[in-house]
This record gives C-alpha cells, structure tokens and sequence, in this order.
C-alpha cells in the first residue's frame, strides 16, 4: 500500500526548489537513496496570479527520510546545543577556576615586562563568586588584601582606616590584571554565542564568543576556547571595547578538587602574553588547593579594615 499526504509549503517554495533539495538529500543518503522512492504529482496547479506553483505530493517514506537525515545532521553540527547549554558549559568552566561553594589556594605570581621581573605571592579564599586575596610576600606588600564581592572590589591596606574601591580592570601586576586573580563567573558576567569547534594542542574544544553584559566585569569581550571533553577553559584571548586584542592566555589543569564527591579538574597555570610584545609574559601557578568552607566574616569588609 502506497501512503501519500500533502506538504504545505510556504509561497517562497516551487516544485523546481522541493526538487532540487530532494535530490541532494538523495545524493547524500549514498546506499540509502536507492530505497528510496518519490515522485511529484505532474498535474501542478497554480494560483489565480500564477505566481507559484502549489505543493507536489511527496511519498511517506521520502518525508521520513528527510526528516531522519536532518535530524542527524543539526546534532552531529552543534552537539553543545543539544546536549548542553552554552551558559551550562561555561558553568562548568567556572568551577575549575574557584567558582564553587568554597575553596582556597596559593598563587604565586611572576610577570617579565620590559626586561622587568617582579614576583607575588597570594592567598585566595573563594565562595562562589566572592573572593578575598591576601598578598603573603614580598614583605613590603605583605598584609594588603582584595575583596571582590558580587562584581564590586575593594583594596585594603594595613593603616588604612577605609577600605579603596578599585576595578578588576586595573592591573595588578605585568599582564595581570586585579579580576584575573579571582574566580571567575563568566557564565553569569558574559552572553555566551557558540561559534564553532576548534582544536588547541590536539584537543576538541568548543569556541565561545563571550560579550560582557555589565561594566563591572575584567574583560568587554573573550574569546575562549572551552575542552569538550574536560569541560574546562584552555585558552583565552582578550580585546578592548573596540575589538583590538591586547593579551592572550593559556591553561593548565593538574589540581583536582571533589565536588559533590567526586574529582573535579581545577587551574594550576595561567600564562598571559601580551599581544603586542610577546617578550612580556606573566605567570600564575596555583598551588595547595583545598575544598574549605568559607565564613561570611572572611567577605566582612568592616571586619577587614580592623
């Protein structure tokens, strides 16, 4: 038994158009197609201005085909799409950079600038979004602190009796700027557009376009490169509100935390070059990484100036 319907097609659409994407789904069906029957019906009809021509019939078994091959065709382009969101994914990317319910490391900072070298070193407290960071050595830094908390950053000083309000954007040290030392919340700071997949050093990664959606964030505009496997963030590249690139970053995972019980991958390097001088180049290695529960009093900026 031969089973027919009709297809209602929108005006824009003629037999000759239905054809020609007919037979390019046949083409790319291979073995398939020859299984494959459809006909359309020669008695076409037109409209009273004879502007278009009415829907052909088109067999069941063609229609189900091309429904099948279209299908396999926008999930096998865009499985991020399907299977996660592009917010979900960069989620995951924030958890292995600090963003969880509570975790502190070491950071040891050391930045070649102009034949420059200075050196850092930093304890950072994390929950979530909210970050405090403690500078540890050299001596005459020791003691100075910075709070981040939903988007808003203070310094603080020893002697100071009021906390300095700063920006994540301003520099912190070579090609490191005040945000980069924090964890990070791209998935709530940026609107995240998939552009494509590419490979970084051998590995699948999905490349997301992450424009700012407020002023308070590090960076106007990122492109990052985000493992599709790891799920974690390998590589960065930064630009101004014009769309000029200044420095780029690349990363390394060989700290693990447990979140929810189980091993979860978290950033032991970051390595920021700059864009123009590539000599310039800043270091962050990420140490003595521990899941902690962090009080509110560590985030108490009236507890922090005492």
């Amino acid at each position: 038994m031969n089973f027919k319907f009709q297809v209602i097609l929108p005006k824009a659409y003629n037999c000759l158009h239905l054809k020609n994407v007919a037979q390019s789904f046949r083409a790319a069906s291979i073995g398939t197609a020859k299984a494959v029957h459809y006909r359309f019906n020669k008695d076409v009809m037109h409209d009273k201005n004879e502007n278009y021509f009415m829907p052909p019939v088109i067999s069941f078994k063609f229609t189900a085909l091309l429904v099948i091959l279209f299908s396999v065709i926008v999930f096998h382009i865009k499985p991020a799409l399907a299977e996660m969101t592009p917010k979900e994914v960069l989620s995951k990317a924030d958890e292995a950079r600090g963003n969880v319910e509570g975790v502190e490391w070491e950071i040891k900072i050391e930045s070649v600038e102009n034949g420059r070298t200075q050196k850092r070193i930093l304890k950072i407290k994390a929950r979530d979004f909210n970050s405090l960071a403690e500078f540890l050595s050299p001596p005459k830094v020791k003691g100075r602190k910075l709070l981040m908390i939903d988007r808003n950053m203070w310094f603080i000083k020893p002697g100071l009796r009021k906390p300095v309000p700063i920006s994540p954007r301003q520099k912190l040290m070579g090609g490191a700027s005040n945000g980069d030392i924090a964890s990070t919340n791209y998935a709530g700071d940026y609107n995240a557009t998939l552009v494509s997949e590419d490979t970084v050093n051998g590995e699948t990664c999905y490349l997301f376009n992450l424009v700012a959606n407020n002023k308070k964030v590090t960076y106007d505009r990122i492109r990052y490169w985000i493992s599709k496997e790891r799920l974690i963030g390998v590589k960065s590249e930064f630009f101004t509100v014009s769309g000029k690139m200044f420095k780029s970053a690349t990363f390394k995972y060989e700290n693990s935390i447990l979140i929810k019980g189980k091993p979860k991958l978290f950033v032991s390097k970051m390595v920021i070059t700059d864009a123009v001088v590539k000599s310039n180049v800043t270091t962050m290695n990420y140490s003595k990484v521990r899941i902690k529960k962090i009080p509110d009093s560590a985030f108490n900026l009236n507890l922090l100036v005492r």
